[in-house]
């Protein structure tokens, strides 16, 4: 009857046969794994070049003995405890990313909930108002924005204050509403209730437990917690909106479970030092660890980040070339701190969620994994743009440091219970030089669209040649966008390629 709608997404159909048309793949991160894996079922001979030892890409957890190489700041060594991790790049997949939850169960990559959303969380105002420098749990200040702001709209519509077209009934409809949200009274006065939380828990016999005084919307004004940094909510962004799901023990189990269909095509250890565009075919150069070597191919797909590709040698078009030059990425680093209890479940009852803060932390993330085991990693900052050149401008030591200073504002028992750190700058590490792509919308209209065709037999892959960057499905997506089209080129059969994320 049409009423059930089909699945999300689903494998990869195209019909005829690559024929053995040799591809050269460069990145053994998600987009290049996940287009050897759909253009060898095809028939295709793909090889791909990865200049790491390891595959991924961005999509690494942190364990014991992983190696991270910055620029100004040496090769840097995880010392964890076995067992332990954190991802340093993608943490979560919304469940709306269809195709990055396709290839999870495809690949029998097994996922989990993960906990984006804590209430019990806190956010932490550094400066003078008279909420700094205190820990507020994140329930607090909603109920206490939420039930003022109510408050004033229902005083302005119940004095005519509001300029709407509503009738009597309509504005005491709209007023009764504001009463439910806010948690007003009667009189439609914010009063504090138990949905922020309590002071002294309710328990047995006569403890009915006792609610704390909220706080003043002018004090919260005047201590930062209506600053973008608090107010850019985690749950108000489409992409964070819930259900949000994790791969079971780390991320990186998909980037392995790419790896274990596409393994026997990487050649590992491969820097990439230039891109030919023949007249029939295509040619690079690379360099292993016995020298420098050169192959040929019919096609191939780029899925380098483009801050890395700008400084490789090639004879792209002069709107290629002028766009890979151009496209900055997002300056952005996390640090993993391994404690030796979880005291943040054990103490503060906060399970999964993050912290958010006004100082060079900016959010803290609690793990969504191994609830009430012994010990565990946190991460300790994930920050953006100018905080994140700043902390990584900093030595690791300098990060660690910072990272366990500012996180005993929120948490003293830091200094207590830390044992070791690992940190990452993606916009200084060696071969990524970013996060993500950053597009301006005449960008989009300009540079983006130079990439999207191909230049002569070289297409372009990767999170920043979809709308969906920084994710996951990004890379998944712009892979299978790009085996479509290369596909039809070499069949000359017509296959468009539906979006599966939405």
């Amino acid at each position: 009857m049409g009423l059930v709608p089909a699945a999300p997404a689903h494998p990869f159909r195209l019909e005829g046969s690559g024929d053995g048309k040799e591809v050269v793949i460069l990145g053994a991160g998600l987009a290049g794994m996940a287009a050897a894996y759909e253009l060898d079922k095809l028939g295709y001979r793909c090889t791909i070049l990865e200049a790491r030892e390891r595959t991924g890409g961005r999509c690494w957890s942190v364990r014991k003995g992983a190696t991270n190489e910055e620029t100004g700041g040496g090769l840097h060594t995880a010392g964890f405890d076995a067992g332990q991790y954190f991802n340093a790049g993608p943490s979560r997949i919304p469940h709306h990313h269809g195709l990055t939850l396709h290839y999870c169960k495809e690949l029998s990559v097994p996922i989990q909930v993960y906990n984006n959303v804590n209430e019990n969380t806190y956010y932490y105002s550094e400066g003078k108002g008279p909420l700094s420098n205190k820990k507020v749990r994140v329930r607090e200040a909603h109920s206490d924005v939420r039930g003022w702001m109510a408050e004033l709209l229902a005083k302005a519509m119940d004095g005519g204050k509001i300029d709407v077209e509503m009738s009597k009934e309509d504005t005491l409809k709209v007023i009764e509403y504001l009463r439910a949200e806010g948690g007003l009274d009667i009189d439609k006065l914010y009063k504090a209730s138990a949905r922020r939380g309590y002071s002294e828990s309710p328990g047995p016999g006569d403890r009915e437990g006792k609610i704390g005084e909220p706080m003043t919307l002018l004090a919260m004004l005047q201590s930062g917690l209506l600053d973008p940094d608090f107010y850019n909510v985690a749950e108000y962004t489409y992409e964070l909106q819930g259900t949000l799901f994790q791969a079971v023990g780390g991320m990186d189990r998909i980037a392995a479970a790419f790896e274990q269909k596409v393994g026997r095509l990487i050649r590992m250890g491969s820097e990439v030092r230039h891109i030919r565009n023949l007249e029939k075919g295509v040619q690079v150069g690379y360099k292993d660890k016995t020298g420098e070597k050169t192959m040929q191919a019919d096609l191939c797909i780029c899925t380098i980040p483009l801050p890395v590709l700008s400084n490789i040698d090639h004879n792209f078009s002069s709107d290629a070339s002028r766009a890979i030059d151009s496209i900055v990425y997002m300056s952005t680093g996390k640090i993993g701190l391994q404690f030796k209890r979880r005291f943040w479940e054990e103490d503060e009852g906060i399970y999964g969620g993050i912290t958010h803060t006004n100082n060079q932390l900016t959010q803290i993330f609690y793990p969504s994994y191994d609830y009430l085991g012994g010990k565990g990693i946190l991460i300790g900052y994930y920050n953006f743009n100018e905080k994140a050149v700043a902390t990584g401008n900093l030595t690791y030591e300098q990060r660690e440091q910072l990272a366990l200073e500012k996180g005993s504002l929120i948490h003293p028992q830091y200094r207590q219970e830390f044992e070791r750190s690992f940190s990452v700058s993606w916009h200084k590490t060696k071969y990524n030089m970013g996060g993500w792509a950053l597009y301006s919308a005449d960008e989009r209209q300009t540079l983006y669209k130079a990439l999207l065709q191909p230049d002569k037999q070289v297409y372009f892959a990767g999170e920043h040649m979809t709308y969906l960057n920084a994710w996951m499905a990004g890379a998944l997506e712009s892979a299978r966008s790009v085996v479509a089209a290369l596909h039809s080129r070499v069949t000359g059969q017509r296959f468009s390629y539906p979006v599966f994320g939405s």
